[in-house]
């Protein structure tokens, strides 16, 4: 089944038998970039977890306690070819990298990863595996599928938060109108009286920044002095 759940959430399982890494760093990470996401740390664990539920990607390490991630992704690939396969491994030399796509990897990221390049690439993903026929980027900004990622003109993914998520829902939403602060601190928060603008206004910097950064174009965000700002979709 392609990744395409009505809730948005992209089922990944995660296998990484490193404990601290896995519970305090990429499950969370994950989960907070909008992931419902199951950590494992053995492959016949993973292969449970595949048997019994539906999974939409799989992130796996090569270094593995019963079996290596080389074989687990080939067997994943043999045995569930519509699933995506990310494999996150220490091992960043070009024969490895070569090794792992070569067993079935659709993408391969070395260690340390940032959260939001493993989110963005899960997303990518997941938009080839949904319409694999469709490499055209998009002509204007515009939500993933899903929801959690911001698409560029370019087809540029931006993966976002929760918080992010909120802000560029309703600028997308109202796209060419003005949405006041006060309408934005509503999206994120109930008690709008407590909020500190601040906040917002840091939240927006660091979007700015993050598009800026991964797209190489500004985010389309014009900001109207004392009153909120205009999303400009394209």
């Amino acid at each position: 089944m392609p990744p395409n759940r009505a809730d948005g959430a992209l089922r990944v399982a995660l296998l990484e038998d490193d404990a601290m890494l896995r519970e305090r760093i990429l499950l969370p990470g994950l989960a907070n970039f909008g992931f419902a996401v199951v950590g494992t740390e053995t492959a016949a664990a993973l292969h449970h977890h595949l048997n019994t539920q539906t999974v939409d990607m799989v992130v796996l390490d090569v270094g593995l306690p019963d079996q290596d991630g080389f074989t687990v992704a080939r067997n994943v690939r043999a045995a569930y070819p519509e699933i995506g396969i990310v494999m996150l491994t220490g091992r960043g030399a070009t024969p490895d990298r070569v090794r792992g796509l070569s067993e079935g990897a659709d993408a391969y990221l070395s260690k340390p990863v940032e959260i939001e390049l493993l989110a963005a690439t899960l997303h990518s993903l997941a938009r080839r595996l949904r319409d694999p026929a469709s490499s055209a980027p998009p002509k204007r900004w515009q939500l993933d599928g899903n929801g959690w990622c911001l698409v560029s003109p370019k087809g540029i993914n931006v993966a976002l938060t929760r918080t992010e998520r909120r802000v560029i829902e309703r600028m997308v939403a109202t796209a060419g109108e003005l949405v006041t602060r006060e309408q934005l601190i509503a999206t994120l928060t109930d008690n709008v009286y407590d909020f500190d603008a601040h906040r917002l206004e840091s939240l927006i910097y660091r979007l700015r920044r993050k598009v800026a950064d991964a797209c190489g174009e500004p985010l389309p965000l014009a900001a109207v002095h004392g009153e909120g700002y205009v999303f400009n979709a394209g």
